[in-house]
């Protein structure tokens, strides 16, 4: 019995040091209060031949953040900044895709395979941009991902353009007319569970995958955490940061292909729209250091599924679309200011002091 106390004892004490006590405990945090605003909140059904329920929407609703900030984790491991035009790289994938398919009730323009690859090799090319600019260029990740942030939603309008009263006009939406390219937003027929979900997890598998059976994981971190000594022990700094941007592109030509699919059409003004923030406050509630360095990917996943439980919750009482941004904005202070060197201090030295205080009155 002793025994069994003390192993539950260190297991306590050991989830206090861990990385991931943070976004565990802000997701049981808004879990509770998902279930204090709606009693039915855990509740499951079927209808309509597929799963439905506030967590199943949650979870749902997440799939493309939780693409999104796996990608972003290593882009802030490795480079120590974050990638913030990954929401206008989802919106040209989605451009992309959605133009090679064409608008036909009958057949599509381009089998939906090439269309698939087109959209995730746009999408690569967009995240080799940045990380030459980063990697090689030695910009600072913000200022050069700066770049297709401002001219990325653009470019998605310009791919979007269709021809009205005999001009080509842009920032056109675009709609998919075959059923079968609506099943990778939604729902497999006969499958319960919502396809974004399977892809999600598919995806963070075997990034996980990757990073664990590959030195991947350790490299990146040694590079996160100082790229000169990296280069000391012969690891090429410059390939590893590029190569997390790349992979950065590629996560957000995922989430784009979700997005557009979920909505059957190519929205350059809405696909993508504020997730960068998003993704880059999943990867700080998660745990990790936004100045790089040690990382961890299922933090990273609780934090997204966190936001968006966030999200629900600040629908559920009434706070529109418009105001959602100062809440999170709320969120991010407290994160930053959790994991900043001077509060940790302060907090060091406050229990010091109650300790001394203690001690003093015994």
């Amino acid at each position: 019995m002793a025994n069994k106390e003390n192993y539950a004892v260190r297991r306590l004490l050991s989830l206090r040091k861990s990385q991931l006590l943070l976004p565990i405990t802000a997701l049981i945090l808004m879990l509770v209060v998902n279930v204090i605003i709606t009693p039915t909140f855990f509740k499951i059904s079927i209808q309509n031949g597929v799963l439905y329920g506030y967590i199943i929407d949650i979870i749902n609703r997440s799939s493309e953040l939780v693409v999104l900030a796996v990608g972003m984790t290593l882009v802030v491991a490795a480079s120590r900044g974050t990638d913030i035009s990954v929401g206008a790289v989802a919106a040209v994938a989605g451009a992309v895709v959605v133009r090679l398919l064409g608008s036909s009730y009958d057949s599509y323009a381009v089998p939906m395979a090439l269309a698939i690859i087109a959209c995730l090799l746009i999408s690569l090319l967009c995240g080799a941009f940045n990380g030459f600019l980063v990697a090689n260029l030695n910009i600072q990740p913000m200022v050069a991902t700066l770049i297709l942030f401002t001219a990325g939603r653009g470019i998605a309008q310009l791919i979007s353009a269709r021809e009205i009263n005999g001009k080509m006009v842009s920032g056109q939406i675009l709609y998919v007319r075959m059923e079968s390219f609506k099943w990778i937003g939604n729902f497999f027929p006969h499958v319960v569970v919502p396809t974004p979900v399977f892809i999600a997890v598919v995806f963070v598998v075997l990034t996980v995958l990757v990073l664990k059976k590959t030195a991947l994981g350790m490299y990146i971190q040694t590079v996160g955490i100082n790229p000169k000594a990296g280069r000391l022990v012969g690891l090429n700094s410059t390939l590893i940061i590029f190569v997390t941007y790349v992979f950065c592109g590629f996560s957000a030509g995922v989430a784009g292909l979700m997005a557009s699919s979920r909505i059957y059409s190519s929205d350059a003004n809405n696909i993508g729209l504020n997730m960068e923030l998003d993704a880059i406050l999943a990867v700080a509630l998660g745990g990790n250091s936004l100045g790089g360095g040690k990382f961890n990917v299922a933090g990273s996943v609780i934090g997204a599924i966190t936001i968006q439980a966030l999200t629900t919750s600040l629908y559920a009482v009434g706070v529109s679309g418009d105001q959602l941004p100062f809440f999170k904005a709320i969120v991010v202070l407290l994160i930053v200011t959790l994991q900043s060197e001077e509060f940790k201090n302060w907090m060091a030295a406050y229990k010091l002091r109650r300790a001394m205080a203690r001690e003093i009155a015994q």
